[in-house]
């Protein structure tokens, strides 16, 4: 099982550093494959372990998304961004899931609180992000319901073992999403688009750590 984590680990930082700059479409096999290997080996470690079926799931999907978003063309585009958005879906139904069984969705203060921010996050999209992706405005909607299902369901989780290392992955992820969306679609200099670039995959992917050590946690403490 380590030397899952290890390849996982050792293909996510040669991935950082020799690849992440390149835009999406644009990888090398060589970059398709190492970006690809950094997610799925997580997800063979999931399984593995035997973590939350719907948890490997999205990790599965993720790396299948990974691929895709790194191959050239429209097509390989969009079933990446259906892929994600499935992972998405699949760690939501896993948290509601899991919430119900710990007695259901919490709502105190800073539950509402943090919905609150992100219904701000999803609405401002419409006026910074929607009126530049032309053609693709409604699948990057669909693809921002998606994550905001995932983050909802995990804003509303009951208190239990693991429960702050889950939210800390799924925010790390909301960001790589936001960070994405500013590269792809509204920034424009090169030099800040290298920023986000080197900022994007290390919050995705420790992300995705994060939300399996944290799901693995959650459902194997007891209430309380």
């Amino acid at each position: 099982m380590t030397a899952l984590l290890t390849l996982a680990t050792l293909a996510a930082t040669a991935y950082q550093y020799a690849f992440a700059t390149r835009p999406e479409g644009q990888q090398s096999w060589t970059g398709s494959s190492v970006k690809t290997a950094a997610t799925a080996a997580l997800a063979a470690y999931g399984l593995a372990t035997g973590a939350p079926g719907l948890i490997t799931l999205g990790l599965a999907l993720g790396a299948l998304g990974d691929f895709a978003l790194s191959r050239p063309g429209k097509t390989a585009f969009l079933a990446g961004m259906g892929a994600f958005a499935g992972g998405h879906l699949a760690y939501a139904l896993a948290f509601w899931q899991r919430g119900a069984e710990l007695g259901g969705p919490a709502f105190g203060p800073g539950q509402i609180a943090a919905l609150a921010l992100l219904a701000l996050l999803l609405i401002s999209t419409e006026f910074w992000l929607a009126p530049r992706t032309g053609a693709l405005r409604w699948p990057v909607r669909g693809y921002g319901l998606g994550i905001g299902a995932m983050a909802m369901t995990v804003i509303l989780l009951p208190a239990n073992g693991g429960d702050t290392i889950l939210g800390l992955g799924a925010a790390l992820f909301l960001l790589s999403d936001t960070l994405l969306a500013l590269r792809l679609f509204v920034v424009t200099a090169p030099m800040r688009q290298r920023a986000l670039s080197l900022a994007i995959w290390p919050s995705y992917w420790l992300g995705q750590s994060l939300i399996l050590i944290g799901a693995v946690l959650y459902w194997d403490f007891p209430k309380g």
